[in-house]
């Protein structure tokens, strides 16, 4: 998929900081329905402040995308930044509106991510999934590596799995 191709009924294009707000509303109406069934909610009242909120280095980076519908609503979101190891770099607050689940936009965002990365020169790519998110990165590739816990912003230790994809 291209950035200008909406054949699918949204396109994808990088993600810039006057997206901050749209993407913070699609990480709070997505991220506290998603991963109600896979983490309990004495995790979940601690860790939502920090995980819904855009990082604005992200936005920044050329390297973030959004799926955007034909009205302009976001649908999704997600990229890659390159890690400290060469050749390598991290999938990074992938999240699909969950009124638009199973219509390929989580696909796309990846899809977008690996061909950017790999003409970039990457050729492994990591990723800290939440439980929730575990079929879908299998899916597209990734291979589970182990449980982790991620430090969240908030200082908050949030249990996830560690993955990884060759490009």
């Amino acid at each position: 998929m291209t950035d200008d191709d909406t054949r699918a009924g949204f396109r994808i294009r990088p993600a810039t900081p006057a997206d901050t707000s749209a993407v913070d509303q699609l990480l709070g109406r997505s991220y506290p329905k998603l991963l109600r069934p896979d983490y309990p909610p004495s995790t979940l009242v601690l860790a939502l402040p920090g995980m819904t909120k855009a990082r604005p280095s992200l936005l920044a980076s050329g390297t973030y995308y959004v799926a955007e519908g034909q009205n302009g609503q976001l649908l999704g979101a997600g990229g890659w930044t390159r890690n400290a190891r060469r050749g390598r770099g991290d999938i990074r607050h992938v999240v699909t509106d969950p009124r638009a689940l199973r219509q390929g936009i989580g696909r796309a965002l990846m899809q977008h991510s690996f061909a950017v990365a790999k003409a970039s020169g990457v050729f492994e790519l990591e990723c800290w999934a939440t439980r929730t998110a575990v079929p879908f990165y299998k899916a597209v590739g990734f291979e589970v590596l182990g449980p982790m816990e991620v430090t969240l912003s908030t200082g908050v230790a949030f249990p996830a799995i560690r993955m990884e994809r060759g490009l």
